[in-house]
């Protein structure tokens, strides 16, 4: 018996409509948060001395801080300055917030090591290593102090590396030879 031609095409596009799923599985769940808003991807690529880049990774970091621990910021005056070169002030939740933290300090701290690496005597990467420490030591602070209101899992873990990252980057300052 021979199936009518539309009848093979309707079973074809359900065939086809069962399986997208496994072929082409959804881009969203794929892709993820990314750590960064467009804005400020754009303020990072603009600043391409490695000191301006570390200064541009610390703004983004605080504006993170800003959004984790004053929820009506976003209606503050400087928020409302700031977003048109910087964008709208991160919304998300506190994994999310706290994420995006570890994985910007993660992206400083690449960027100084490649800086380094590709010109070992500039004294920029050192410069910049310098000023995130520093941010890096007011950041500490912070953290540790929301440590006792984390009770989320993600959260939690989102925490720790962020407050691990800040310690690597402390800990690399101080064993960087004085200034003469």
């Amino acid at each position: 018996m021979k199936l009518p031609r539309t009848s093979t095409v309707l079973c074809l596009a359900v065939l086809l409509a069962a399986l997208a799923p496994m072929l082409f599985p959804l881009q969203a769940y794929a892709q993820g948060r990314d750590y960064i808003t467009e804005k400020e991807a754009d303020r990072v690529r603009e600043a391409q001395a490695i000191d301006r880049r570390v200064a541009v990774f610390v703004k983004i970091v605080e504006r993170r801080i800003l959004a984790l621990t004053d929820p009506s910021a976003a209606n503050s005056k400087q928020a409302q300055k700031d977003a048109e070169n910087w964008g709208e002030l991160r919304t998300g939740t506190r994994a999310e917030l706290l994420s995006d933290i570890a994985k910007i300090l993660d992206a400083a701290i690449t960027n100084i090591d490649e800086a380094s690496k590709r010109a070992p005597q500039n004294p920029l990467p050192v410069k910049a290593l310098r000023k995130l420490a520093e941010s890096s030591t007011q950041l500490l602070a912070t953290l540790t102090t929301l440590r006792s209101t984390t009770a989320d899992e993600a959260a939690r873990e989102s925490l720790e590396q962020a407050i691990d990252n800040a310690r690597t980057i402390t800990q690399a300052a101080n064993e960087l030879p004085t200034d003469k």
